[in-house]
């Protein structure tokens, strides 16, 4: 997918189809792979746009959830976006609620998925140890209900990043952010219709976590899939996809 990312306004980002507006916002360890199977079915009736958040390139000062939801507000704002529905997996669904909560004006509907906010157990209770591929495909695994999705390629590129010295500064500074800033009491002022999706073997945002979402969100509605975990959009992509399709049909037929 690089090659379809477009670079404009000293925004990166990669979009997709037309019709309604759907922004994605990827997570701490996410990129464009972990929604391909979104992008390629809601592309053919929806405005798919993935703008890539500068996880790495913030000034470590200013390397917290706020200034993420600030820079898609700008994001937003650059592109004239309007009647917007965001999905957010992980962090990415963190910096949806704060988008949902200080600049709700331009969202229509919010999807959350695995998202942080509330509780979150950071690569299972243990960051990486540098140079231990194994004991960081055991961390990666903990992400998914079948272990199988703990590819090479994707151990490979978490140990390059956790090796990186700059990069790994900045995910202990988002996995510290996201514990520190949570939405407990601004949970109950969102306003627009949400959609949670959550896999029922989630470890990382376990079930308890939605169950306090779909709880404190007043217009929220909560859908389980079974043998999942933090990532259902990459683990069980037909079932999260046709489970999105629904509600939004119902909210937002087009």
């Amino acid at each position: 997918m690089k090659e379809q990312i477009k670079t404009d306004g000293g925004f990166s980002y990669l979009e997709e189809g037309e019709g309604p507006v759907l922004l994605l916002l990827h997570g701490l360890f996410g990129a464009l792979s972990n929604f391909k199977d979104v992008i390629d079915q809601f592309s053919k009736s929806y405005r798919v746009i993935v703008p890539m958040l500068p996880i790495y390139n913030l000034p470590v000062l200013n390397t917290n959830i706020k200034n993420l939801a600030i820079y898609v507000r700008d994001f937003i704002a650059y592109k004239k976006l309007e009647d917007i529905i965001v999905l957010g997996n992980s962090l990415g669904g963190h910096v949806a609620l704060v988008c949902s909560v200080e600049f709700s004006e331009k969202l229509k509907l919010m999807i959350l998925t695995g998202s942080s906010g509330l509780y979150e157990n950071s690569f299972g209770g243990g960051y990486p140890r540098k140079s231990d591929k194994e004991f960081l495909r055991e961390r990666i695994q903990i992400t998914f209900y079948d272990p199988k999705h703990a590819t090479d390629a994707l151990v490979d590129e978490c140990h390059d990043m956790v090796n990186d010295r700059n990069k790994l500064i900045r995910i202990l500074a988002f996995a510290k952010s996201a514990i520190r800033h949570n939405m407990k009491e601004d949970l109950p002022n969102i306003k627009i219709p949400v959609c949670l999706i959550w896999g029922e073997n989630d470890n990382i945002t376990p079930p308890e976590v939605a169950k306090e979402f779909n709880e404190l969100i007043p217009n929220s509605d909560l859908f389980w899939i079974e043998k999942c975990g933090h990532a259902p959009m990459m683990e069980r992509p037909e079932e999260f996809n046709q489970l999105l399709k629904s509600w939004l049909q119902k909210k937002y037929p087009n």
